[in-house]
């Protein structure tokens, strides 16, 4: 999973976390794809190879919301090209920071 955002929400009484990842490739698709998803164990699985792979994770419940309905493999729609950038824009700075963080230390 290259460039994906993972996400958590909880829901009604009981905590059930729901995760989405995203990859974005410009090389292959105009938008970000949907590439896993998951409630439960499934998204504890999934924010776990996030951390392990060293992809920042970012909560945001409704985007999660949204993101969860559309299915694997499917580009995310026109309508949330905005919200999806500003997570974007999270991972690029965090990815920034990272490497400048790297390089002072080496």
């Amino acid at each position: 999973m290259k460039d994906p955002e993972a996400a958590s929400r909880t829901s009604g009484r009981y905590q059930r976390k729901t995760a989405v990842a995203l990859s974005y490739k410009p090389e292959q698709h105009e938008a970000p794809v949907i590439v896993a998803k998951g409630q439960g164990q499934l998204a504890e699985q999934i924010l776990e190879k996030a951390k392990e792979s060293g992809v920042p994770i970012q909560e945001d419940a409704s985007l999660v919301e949204v993101l969860s309905k559309l299915d694997i493999d499917q580009q995310i729609p026109a309508e949330l090209y905005h919200l999806v950038a500003e997570v974007l824009t999270f991972i690029y700075r965090t990815d920034q920071r990272a490497e400048k963080g790297w390089k002072r230390h080496e």
